[in-house]
């Protein structure tokens, strides 16, 4: 048990620490020697990033989140290998767990005066690591809402929603994996989705508004001018 505490404990604070690393205040100050988070929406997101700054600070935006996510939950499993022993642990378990710790790096960075984004792009990189049959699945979901809805936060709270129903149904009838570290799983899954609408919480407030910006916008909005 005892061991199993202190890996935890190092996985979760390297996990933070490697989140706090945010990909796009990093890029867009290398680039464009500015502050995201004082342009478009404020976001430090790739989102916010693409609107202002075009696509190449979005592209190295996109893939710094997504490799931040991805060595969080290696660099998680390895210390657990090392000090529990291969064998002695659940490596889901331990991949969600250091992903909510790198969201909430990501989310409330300490290096940037815990002011970060909004943690989409992590949790999908946690999936690629140790869920991919989920990955597969929440990519085409998030792509279709996105495609109907035109709005990236109605795909991404759509898709933080069906994030913990589809784990569940993923590991208890594909996977066979216990009932109990099904629970464990989707437990920790819906800790993640709440974190993730939690953060859209203003997007939330300006869709009931109507005055949330649409990512796609028809040839009428886009020759008016037209805000969606």
């Amino acid at each position: 048990m005892a061991k199993l505490i202190i890996a935890g404990i190092i996985s979760v604070i390297a996990s933070y620490l490697l989140g706090s690393c945010n990909s796009s205040i990093i890029v867009v100050r290398l680039l464009k020697h500015e502050d995201i988070r004082e342009h478009g929406s404020k976001n430090a997101g790739l989102t916010n990033t693409l609107r202002c700054y075009g696509k190449l600070p979005a592209l190295l935006t996109l893939l710094g989140d997504l490799a931040k996510g991805i060595v969080s939950v290696l660099v998680s499993i390895l210390v657990f290998r090392l000090i529990v022993g291969e064998g002695g642990f659940d490596e889901k378990t331990v991949g969600y767990i250091a992903g909510i710790a790198a969201i909430l790096g990501h989310i409330f960075p300490i290096y940037y005066g815990f002011r970060g984004g909004k943690g989409i792009l992590v949790s999908c990189s946690i999936l690629i690591v140790i869920d991919w049959q989920t990955f597969v699945i929440i990519i085409p979901f998030f792509a279709i809402v996105l495609l109907i809805s035109k709005y990236v936060s109605v795909a991404s709270i759509s898709s933080a929603i069906f994030y913990p129903i589809l784990t569940f149904l993923l590991h208890y009838f594909v996977e066979h994996i216990s009932l109990d570290l099904c629970i464990t799983h989707t437990v920790l899954v819906m800790i993640t989705s709440a974190l993730l609408i939690y953060m859209h919480r203003t997007n939330i407030q300006r869709l009931r508004n109507g005055t949330e910006n649409k990512f796609i916008k028809s040839k009428s909005e886009r020759s008016s001018g037209k805000e969606g």
